[in-house]
């Protein structure tokens, strides 16, 4: 491999296993998604310390990564979806919180973003019938709408078949669209 060449994160890990200093270009490449994706979900501060436990999970199983992916993203969710599961009574209060006030606490402090928010009953719905899914459709959907992976990729973070992706997708999108009264833009594929 030249030095033009940028290492896909398949060869980054394999190469990790020998030389443990390169798996920070993993987390150099993926921590800022994860942190948002975790951050939607639990807030930020406890955002920060699932990032950390993700990326030292994910250090620490290195050598069992299938290098025949070359993109570690699913992987990490992965992970990540896991470590939420012990979290899940913060993920509830987050979405409890979001529909109460309909302010995201992720995004309160930041001033561009909380002159953008929309108070509607809309959001205050949403983020109530969130905060009621039964955890595996929450993961589906938040993978699919947060994170932007792909139903293959969904199933490979969470270890389930496609089938169930699609199945979790369609309750969850179907009990929000019941909540919101329309369709609210999230048409199944």
């Amino acid at each position: 491999m030249t030095h033009t060449e940028v290492m896909t994160d398949q060869d980054l890990i394999r190469i990790s296993v020998a030389q443990p200093e390169t798996f920070g270009q993993i987390f150099d490449r993926h921590a800022t998604t994860i942190h948002h994706y975790l951050a939607r979900r639990v807030g930020r501060s406890l955002a920060d310390d699932l990032t950390a436990e993700t990326f030292l999970i994910a250090f620490r199983r290195r050598d069992n990564y299938d290098v025949s992916h070359q993109d570690c993203r699913p992987w990490l969710y992965g992970i990540a979806a896991n470590l939420l599961r012990g979290h899940q009574r913060a993920e509830i209060r987050q979405y409890r919180a979001l529909a109460r006030t309909g302010v995201d606490p992720v995004y309160a402090a930041d001033d561009r973003v909380e002159a953008r928010v929309d108070a509607a009953d809309e959001v205050r719905a949403l983020a109530g019938v969130l905060a009621k899914l039964a955890p595996g459709e929450r993961d589906v959907l938040t993978l699919v709408s947060q994170a932007q992976l792909s139903y293959p990729e969904v199933a490979q973070a969470l270890g389930i078949p496609v089938g169930t992706v699609r199945s979790r997708l369609h309750s969850a999108r179907k009990r929000i669209r019941t909540a919101l009264g329309h369709d609210g833009g999230l048409d199944d594929e």
